[in-house]
């Protein structure tokens, strides 16, 4: 004796439950990123017309409130006193002497605070380069 299926196997593939993964997954994603926060200092940088493509490795970063903080490579910003930067940086150069060193500045900051870490730089032959950011093309 013969059994026959009552419900005949369908072969097809359904794509929506792909579909529905691929959308939480970016929802996910998407969420993921904006708490990824690079320079948890807020700075407002002055304006310049080209962007250098050097690529610093220990930045040096005075906010509007005239507190400085250092950091090396991915480092989260850490706050020093003036006294402590220049050790800081001798000690980056000695692991890496073609360091580069950023300065972020906000731009209320007064041209004294800048020039002094300048001057730091200069005397211990440092590559100093000045963060800024660039006008939005039109």
């Amino acid at each position: 004796m013969a059994l026959k299926r009552r419900t005949k196997i369908n072969s097809n593939f359904s794509m929506a439950s792909m579909t529905d993964i691929i959308f939480l997954l970016l929802i996910f994603f998407m969420i993921t990123s904006t708490l990824v926060v690079p320079n948890a200092i807020k700075l407002t940088l002055p304006q310049a017309q080209k962007q250098t493509a050097a690529k610093p490795l220990s930045r040096v970063t005075i906010d509007a409130g005239l507190n400085y903080f250092v950091a090396y490579g991915n480092q989260r910003e850490r706050r020093v006193a003036f006294d402590e930067i220049t050790p800081f940086l001798q000690e980056r150069y000695e692991k890496e002497p073609d360091m580069f060193v950023a300065l972020y500045a906000d731009e209320s900051v007064p041209y004294k605070e800048i020039v002094r870490i300048l001057d730091i730089a200069n005397k211990n032959k440092f590559k100093m380069v000045l963060a800024t950011r660039v006008p939005r093309q039109k």
